[in-house]
């Protein structure tokens, strides 16, 4: 198994995109990316942190590509918006990828510049590549948000 760690706005709309595809064998939602050890929701709403609301997906790389999960993070949101995603403002909010090893980065990088020359977006990207720090999980109620409690957030 492997994991792939991506931001792109509401983590609970972001789980939803990512929890029922083949080859994908767990999701969880938390924050990375600040610097601010067992942050709360709390905590990364009030900006202090410096930590995105992100999904950790856990796949089988002989069932599902990094590659295919790539495109998928692409699809689910508009990577051109600057910490923000449709209603969602904040940094907490940003688009970005963190990389669990030097073969994600590079893939992640050459997918993004794809991305930016394919004439898809109407602006370049604003998505960003870092290294995978240390994921904290989100409270419980968080987590599989959507599949307890209805509703979704239509990506």
């Amino acid at each position: 198994m492997e994991k792939a760690t991506f931001a792109a706005g509401c983590f609970w709309g972001v789980e939803d995109v990512f929890i029922g595809i083949s080859g994908v064998t767990a999701t969880r939602v938390g924050y990375t990316g600040g610097h601010t050890d067992n942050p709360t929701y709390t905590d990364v709403c009030g900006h202090n942190t410096g930590h995105a609301e992100a999904v950790e997906v856990t796949f089988d790389p002989e069932r599902i590509s990094f590659e295919t999960l790539l495109d998928i993070f692409w699809e689910c949101h508009d990577p051109t918006q600057l910490n923000r995603q449709g209603p969602d403002m904040g940094d907490q909010y940003r688009s970005a990828i963190f990389y669990h090893s030097g073969e994600q980065r590079r893939l992640a990088e050459e997918s993004l510049e794809r991305l930016d020359r394919s004439g898809r977006l109407r602006r370049r990207s604003v998505t960003v590549i870092e290294p995978a720090a240390t994921f904290w999980e989100a409270e419980e109620y968080h987590q599989k948000y959507h599949q307890k409690n209805g509703g979704g957030c239509g990506l």
